[in-house]
């Protein structure tokens, strides 16, 4: 089982790699730096990392709208009232790099998630 220790991004810019640093227990910064991106993440870096890294994550983007949706641990996007934001939820609660530890999503108007699980053999 994934065992989630809540990390704060570093930076407006660093919420992807908070994500990564959360589900690999990685510090941020050697994330970023293995990323070669201290800066904004995009799709592609974050499922390379994950599979990289001893993880399994869905291809397919799937649209959520409340909790009860979500797998046991998935990657999250989020449209927030700021920007689009990478935040992880794990055995029901949200762990979102800008806004802590929470019960429910951070407020957004759209949310995607896409399933993760560690890495089966053979996987």
């Amino acid at each position: 089982m994934i065992s989630v220790v809540y990390v704060h991004e570093p930076d407006d810019l660093q919420c992807g790699q908070a994500v990564l640093a959360m589900l690999t227990g990685t510090d941020v910064a050697k994330v970023a730096e293995e990323l070669g991106n201290s800066r904004e993440t995009d799709l592609a870096e974050m499922k390379s990392y994950l599979r990289k890294n001893g993880f399994y994550i869905s291809d397919n983007r799937i649209a959520v709208r409340s909790r009860d949706m979500l797998p046991e641990i998935c990657l999250l996007s989020l449209e927030t009232p700021r920007c689009w934001h990478w935040s992880l939820y794990c055995a029901g609660v949200f762990y979102d790099p800008e806004h802590g530890v929470m019960d429910d999503f951070p407020v957004s108007e759209r949310r995607y998630y896409w399933e993760i699980r560690e890495r089966e053999k053979g996987e």
